[in-house]
C-alpha cells in the first residue's frame, strides 16, 4: 500500500523535514492483490514522480558483492582509479558532471549497462581480475532490470494499457541504452583534505542557488546538483547516509526540497522524462538533488532503464483524449540524448520538446511506433 508520509514540509532555504514529508511508500509484496498495486504506483507516479518501493523481493547478495567491489575500488589510490576515466562521458569521474560545467562533491563510475560494455571498462577497475567485477556488475544489473520491468508493467496495467509491456518491452530490447551510476560522496567535514590532484578538487559550495530559487542551508555542499533523469525509469540505493532530496509541492501549491529518508533496505523510484513524454505528461519526471552534508562517506547507486538509442518516443494512445491533448512531439532517444548533453544539469530539456500550437494538429493518436 501506499503510504504518505504526515512530517509537515518546511518552506524556505532549507530542506525539508528530515522524515520526508508527503513521499509515498509502496509495499511491492502487493498486500492487497495486483489490481490495486498497479493503481497505487500510478498514483505514486503521477502525484509525486517518486515513491520508496518496500518488500521488493530483491535478494541482498548482488547489492552487498556491488558496494564491496566499488568501496574498494573508490579506497584506490587516485591514479589507480583514473585508469577508467576521465568519463566521456563513461567511466570514472570526480567533481565534474556532464560538459557543460556543472559540479558535484563526488566522484563516480558511470557505466554502460550491456556485458559487454561492463566487460571493457572492468578492465581498468579490477586489474587484478576483471572478470570478478564484470560478474558482480551484471548481477546487480540483471537484479534492477528484472524489477524496473515489473514496476513498468505495473504502470502499464494500471494506466489500462492495451499493452501493459509497452513500457518495459523498451528497456528488454537488446539494444538498450540503460545504465548503472555508483556515486562516492566523501564525507563533508573532510571534503578540505582531499584535494588530491588537479582532476578531483573537492570544494565548499556554500548556499548555491538553483534554477528554483532555493538555496541549501549555510555550510551545505552540492554533493549533485538539481536534475530530472533523462531516462524513462530509475531505481536509486544508498548506504544509511541521508542527503537526497526532492522538489515536491506542498499544500499552498508552493515548490519545496524534501529530504529523503536514509533506508538501504528500500529502492527509490524515479519517473524519468521519456516516461512523462510516453504518458502524455499522467506521469512526472521529478527534480532532485544529493546535498553533501554528513561526516560519513554516501555511496548510492542508480539503475537507469532506458530505451535503444533509435527508439521512437511519443505519447501512447491512451494517455491521448480531447481534453488532454498531446503535449510532446516525437523524438528519438538519440536526439534527446544529444540535447542532454547540449546543456547544464538543470535545464528542463523536455520544455524543448512540447508541441507547439502550430503544429498540435499533426500529433495525434497515431504516432507512437
Amino acid at each position: 500500500m501506499v503510504v504518505p508520509s504526515t512530517t509537515p514540509v518546511r518552506q524556505g532555504t532549507e530542506a525539508a523535514a528530515s522524515h520526508g514529508g508527503g513521499i509515498p511508500t509502496v509495499d511491492m509484496s502487493a498486500p492487497g492483490g495486483r489490481s490495486a498495486l498497479s493503481r497505487q504506483v500510478v498514483r505514486a507516479c503521477a502525484e509525486h514522480g517518486f515513491f520508496r518501493a518496500v518488500s521488493h523481493g530483491v535478494p541482498p547478495g548482488p547489492a552487498a558483492r556491488l558496494d564491496a567491489a566499488t568501496a574498494a575500488f573508490f579506497a584506490l589510490a587516485p591514479h589507480d582509479k583514473q585508469r577508467a576515466g576521465p568519463p566521456s562521458p563513461l567511466g570514472y569521474g570526480c567533481r565534474s558532471i556532464g560538459f557543460n560545467g556543472d559540479a558535484g562533491e563526488l566522484e563516480y563510475l558511470l557505466l554502460h549497462a550491456s556485458p559487454a560494455a561492463v566487460a571493457h571498462r572492468a578492465r581498468s577497475i579490477d586489474t587484478d581480475d576483471p572478470s570478478r567485477f564484470s560478474t558482480v556488475v551484471n548481477d546487480y544489473v540483471g537484479a534492477m532490470r528484472q524489477l524496473a520491468c515489473e514496476i513498468l508493467d505495473l504502470l502499464g496495467e494500471g494506466l489500462g494499457l492495451k499493452d501493459p509491456r509497452s513500457f518495459s518491452k523498451l528497456i528488454t530490447d537488446t539494444d538498450s541504452d540503460s545504465l548503472l551510476r555508483i556515486n562516492h560522496y566523501p564525507p563533508a567535514c573532510t571534503i578540505h583534505k582531499i584535494d588530491h590532484d588537479d582532476q578531483c578538487k573537492m570544494k565548499s559550495i556554500v548556499r548555491t542557488k538553483n534554477g528554483n530559487g532555493l538555496n541549501p542551508s549555510a555550510g551545505a555542499r552540492i554533493g549533485f546538483g538539481e536534475h530530472s533523469d533523462p531516462q524513462i525509469i530509475s531505481l536509486l540505493r544508498a548506504n544509511d547516509v541521508n542527503g537526497l532530496q526532492v522538489l515536491l509541492p506542498n499544500g499552498d501549491g508552493k515548490e519545496v526540497w524534501v529530504q529523503v529518508p536514509a533506508d538501504p533496505s528500500a529502492f527509490f523510484v524515479n519517473v524519468g522524462d521519456l516516461l512523462q513524454a510516453l504518458t502524455n505528461g499522467k506521469l512526472v519526471s521529478v527534480r532532485h538533488r544529493v546535498i553533501a552534508s554528513a561526516c560519513r562517506p554516501r555511496l548510492s547507486t542508480i539503475y537507469f532503464a532506458a530505451p535503444p538509442l533509435h527508439a521512437r518516443i511519443a505519447a501512447l494512445p491512451e494517455t491521448i483524449t480531447a481534453d488532454s491533448p498531446c503535449q510532446y512531439r516525437p523524438f528519438t532517444w538519440a536526439e534527446y540524448k544529444k540535447t542532454m548533453y547540449s546543456l547544464r544539469l538543470s535545464h528542463s530539456r523536455l520544455d524543448l520538446f512540447q508541441v507547439g500550437d502550430d503544429d498540435s494538429s499533426n500529433v495525434g493518436k497515431g504516432e507512437q511506433e
